[in-house]
């Protein structure tokens, strides 16, 4: 049977057809779409996470009882996931358990352009790298079965455009939901250093013989050409574009490599060449492994010279930053590609806001009081942007209340300046920690948290503090501003941030407060909510054009010579601009 599915939807059908039954995960941008296929399967229970490294353990704790288990991510989710991940190499699996991670070459959705691949060398975890849908529904396939072979968790590693690319799928048949005995094993499972020392070993020995990759995890494309290629993932489509006619050799398990079938294809060649995106993690191997070869070239380096041998000249053919594309890649090898017609001019469309976004407003005051921000990962973050500019810093998810209790250790004078930003779902993800550890340590920290309800950013999934799991019945809806008084911060106020002037009052009793305050401003993302109302309408005898209600950056009020202008097919009618209007110029329908 053939079908038509987007990397992600392959990868969640292979798990399901592999007997995979249950997946954890935490969504991010590119990977969020596969747990969420998965629930889509019968008999498949699918779980949001608190956050990524929760995610792991639940799918460790699932295979270790003896169910093969899956657990998705993106790669900045992978560092969360990281104490688990190196550990579980170590004392390995009952039933199969697959971790798929999802780079963002080119920072689509992402604040870095992590290269995954040495964690799977640093953790000593295998590593299959799809290059289309099809090799993602059979790689997680394969991949299960070779975590319970070799004793091991396997990685999968995407890119954005495997994820998100759609491509023909052949599948075979369902494979019955696969379940292992438990079996007690301390000397296994519990990793105290006397037991570690002696699993060590096995991690090794279990490494060097998965060397020998199976066949269907590399392919040899033949040609009578000198210069041969070595890729992986989606630059092997970008090197056939390119360069039908050049010999490559195709890597699916890019860790640990098959060096004896990469040194038996380069032997017949004069020049080898690396084209693989990010960092230079297949050229570094195969220089240290004796296999001379061009790449990233890291000149400079005594280590690649020598390594090298001269044979780059020095040159790098591709960038360390970035996606690859075809006539990059042409260029590199120093072949004809057709130039691609020049775009039609389209208008920029920065990202901003929705119309009627709850955010605005909070920023809107936190402007007026002339705040700095530590800033967090979410929708939110998007008011670091003009026109609003109201974040000083963002670093990572949860991050933005620990960087608060920091700003007030080493300036407690300027701390009465700032506040620290977060949503919902990373407070629930990683800023509970931040707030205890502040609230500990007798901080003056200020958090101020936009509980739009629900995970904005990668598309409105549940969290602890919704309720909404993804399949099933409705759990528990966590309440923030009780979490917090259970954690003894000594303030904490609620409040709508529609409501400007209440906002701005209740932000200014918690920036008088004693000690850790906590400032829960509750609106729902207008995503999840709006109806269709009639738009505000302006007045224009009353309207004297000062542009005040222009000054939040709301998409559906355009600047004109006469006066703003609402755009009825965005405006949510959020009233915002009706509360700015000094002359009562702009009428709300709420």
């Amino acid at each position: 049977m053939s079908q038509l599915l987007i990397g992600n939807a392959a990868l969640a059908l292979g798990a399901y057809h592999a007997g995979c039954h249950i997946v954890s995960s935490y969504p991010g941008t590119p990977s969020t779409e596969i747990t969420q296929f998965c629930a889509k399967h019968e008999g498949f229970y699918a779980e949001w996470a608190a956050n990524e490294k929760v995610a792991l353990e639940v799918a460790y704790g699932a295979a270790v009882a003896g169910g093969r288990a899956l657990c998705c991510m993106k790669h900045v989710g992978l560092n969360v996931a990281a104490d688990p991940l190196f550990t579980s190499s170590y004392t390995g699996i009952r039933a199969g358990l697959v971790i798929v991670v999802a780079d963002d070459p080119g920072m689509h959705s992402s604040q870095n352009e992590q290269d995954s691949r040495y964690y799977a060398r640093s953790a000593q975890i295998p590593m299959l790298e799809p290059a289309d849908s099809q090799e993602a529904y059979d790689f997680i396939r394969q991949a299960f079965d070779l975590s319970e072979q070799y004793d091991t968790p396997i990685l999968i590693r995407l890119t954005t455009r495997i994820a998100h690319g759609s491509g023909l799928v052949n599948t075979t048949e369902q494979v019955q939901s696969l379940t292992r005995n438990y079996k007690k094993d301390a000397a296994k499972y519990v990793m105290m250093p006397a037991q570690a020392r002696g699993r060590h070993p096995i991690v090794l020995a279990r490494m060097e013989s998965l060397r020998h990759a199976p066949p269907e995890l590399w392919k040899i494309d033949e040609s009578q050409g000198k210069t041969g290629i070595i890729t992986a993932g989606v630059d092997y489509q970008y090197v056939k574009e390119a360069a039908p006619d050049f010999p490559v050799f195709k890597v699916g398990m890019v860790y640990p490599l098959p060096l004896e079938e990469i040194r038996a294809f380069a032997a017949g060649l004069d020049r080898l060449v690396i084209i693989e995106s990010l960092e230079p993690f297949i050229e570094e191997a195969l220089l240290a492994a004796g296999i001379y070869c061009q790449g990233k070239c890291l000149t400079g380096n005594d280590w690649h010279d020598n390594a090298c041998n001269g044979i780059c000249n020095g040159v790098a053919l591709t960038p360390r930053c970035g996606e690859l594309s075809a006539p990059l890649i042409a260029k590199a090898l120093g072949v004809d590609f057709p130039a691609a017609p020049s775009p039609a001019a389209v208008p920029v469309r920065p990202p901003v806001l929705c119309a009627g976004c709850p955010h605005r407003a909070a920023y809107h005051v936190i402007n007026k009081l002339k705040l700095h921000v530590a800033g967090d990962i979410g929708c939110y973050t998007l008011g670091s942007l003009a026109p609003l500019n109201a974040m000083d810093t963002c670093l990572c998810m949860g991050g933005s209340a620990s960087m608060g209790h920091g700003i007030f250790l080493a300036n407690p004078e300027l701390a009465k300046s700032w506040i620290s930003v977060i949503g919902d779902s990373t407070f629930f993800h990683s800023g509970m920690t931040g707030l205890a550890s502040a609230v500990y340590n007798n901080s003056q920290l200020k958090l101020v948290v936009l509980d739009n309800r629900t995970t904005g950013m990668t598309g409105h999934q549940g969290h602890p503090g919704t309720g909404e799991r993804m399949v099933g019945e409705r759990g528990p809806a966590l309440d923030i501003a009780q979490i917090a008084r259970a954690m003894q911060v000594p303030t904490v106020i609620e409040t709508d941030p529609g409501d400007i002037k209440g906002f701005e009052a209740a932000l200014k009793q918690c920036l008088a407060a004693d000690g850790v305050a906590v400032l829960v401003a509750r609106a729902p993302c207008l995503m999840l909510t709006r109806e269709r109302k009639p738009a505000v309408t302006i007045d224009r005898a009353k309207c004297r054009n000062c542009g005040l209600c222009l000054k939040p950056g709301c998409p559906a009020l355009e600047k004109t010579p006469e006066g703003p202008r609402v755009n009825a097919s965005l405006c949510a009618d959020c009233g915002l601009c009706a509360q700015l209007c000094p002359f009562d110029a702009i009428s709300s329908n709420n």
